[in-house]
């Protein structure tokens, strides 16, 4: 695989002066296809853009459904990643971050418009333009993409959340540097899932939801993104933090990180019946359901006490229906709320996981594999197995 030299990309301080630059990139060549790694060639490295070398690359559930199909919104080919971290080796002319140098080991996350009423409100995760910015994978001031094919010169998506980082090096989005990172390996890669994954359930619990120790959490799913609520809902001091899933070894695994009890739901005809008696016959006052799936939400919300609040961040294929008592919803005043990244501003919220992992209270290394980034493929047996619960690919 071709690769442009990295001493002639970290002596161009000016992004507008490179050029057709070779690397490699894992791609998608239509939904429901495997992700091949290919030759590609980025065009150039425009003013408000940065240059970014791979070091790690988080595998998200997001990249997944959008692998699937599930969100159609997606043109191909493309490539997709969307948390990482790595070497800035070019700055656009027209940055504006007077604090980003080249050389500098950077956290990614996804992109913003920065101007719309939401990104203005400090509410970036539900910018107005987030859903073109993110799935249009394009340059959102013309269009364009800056990469291609080099075997055929066909154009390729891929500003995927601003960033397409399922390869070696990518062009970026200036908004989509979270926090620059005195590199350390032991830290790295964890980190590098914080840019979606992480943030957005660890956000869920300390942004949104916010309980207190004599509250009760029930967490539905308890893959790399329910796992992360509960170290969150431990790290608050919550007093009943209760997981459920049909894995024996997820269940263990959110004893290790915090979880004071476990539902086995394999099998079990009435999770409802099993949390109202987990939770002394009034209900848990929240719930998140972490995986996408019609029937689980619609338990998550029978699970609810008074005044209980049930979140969904696993995503749903378009079209689905959740049913509800609608009379019994306003009488016994819950909420049913959707949560897109954790309702985080990466910038602040990414720097204040760091320190609480590195306090110790907040241990994102437990989730974390890493494997070679020849090994996508692996990685992604590994993780649909229930082998490893977050794989985050090494590319150097």
């Amino acid at each position: 695989m071709a690769t442009t030299h990295l001493d002639e990309i970290a002596s161009a301080v000016d992004g507008n002066n490179l050029k057709d630059i070779h690397t490699e990139a894992y791609v998608l060549e239509k939904a429901n296809d495997p992700f091949r790694l290919q030759d590609i060639v980025l065009d150039e490295v425009r003013g408000n853009e940065l240059l970014v070398e791979m070091k790690y690359s988080g595998i998200c559930h997001t990249d997944l459904i959008v692998q699937s199909g599930a969100i159609p919104d997606l043109e191909f080919p493309a490539i997709l990643g969307h948390e990482a971290a790595g070497y800035i080796r070019a700055i656009g002319s027209n940055v504006t971050r007077t604090d980003l140098i080249l050389g500098d080991f950077v956290l990614l996350s996804f992109n913003t418009c920065g101007a719309c009423k939401q990104c203005k409100r400090g509410h970036p995760a539900y910018c107005l333009n987030g859903a073109k910015l993110h799935m249009g994978a394009v340059r959102p001031e013309d269009g364009s993409s800056h990469a291609r094919l080099a075997k055929d010169g066909r154009s390729v998506r891929s500003q995927f959340f601003g960033q397409s980082t399922f390869s070696r090096m990518t062009i970026v989005q200036e908004s989509t540097v979270a926090m620059k990172y005195p590199y350390d390996p032991e830290g790295a890669a964890m980190f590098a899932a914080c840019g979606c994954e992480f943030q957005t359930e660890a956000g869920t619990v300390l942004n949104v939801l916010k309980p207190r120790e004599d509250d009760s959490v029930v967490v539905f799913g308890l893959g790399g993104v329910g796992l992360t609520a509960v170290m969150a809902a431990k790290f608050l001091g919550v007093g009943r933090i209760i997981g459920v899933d049909i894995s024996g070894e997820r269940l263990r695994v959110a004893t290790e990180l915090g979880a004071t009890e476990v539902v086995d739901s394999k099998g079990m005809p009435d999770v409802v019946k099993v949390i109202w008696g987990r939770t002394g016959g009034g209900g848990a006052d929240f719930c998140i359901d972490c995986v996408g799936n019609t029937a689980i939400i619609e338990s998550m919300i029978e699970c609810l006490a008074k005044c209980g609040t049930a979140a969904s961040v696993g995503v749903m294929p378009p079209g689905k229906t959740v049913s509800l008592d609608p009379q019994k919803h306003l009488f016994d005043n819950k909420r049913y709320i959707g949560v897109l990244e954790g309702d985080s501003n990466p910038i602040k919220f990414i720097p204040e996981l760091v320190a609480m992992q590195r306090s110790g209270k907040f241990p994102l290394k437990k989730l974390c594999t890493t494997y070679p980034w020849q090994d996508m493929e692996q990685a992604l047996t590994d993780m649909h197995a229930g082998k490893v619960i977050k794989p985050v690919l090494q590319w150097c």
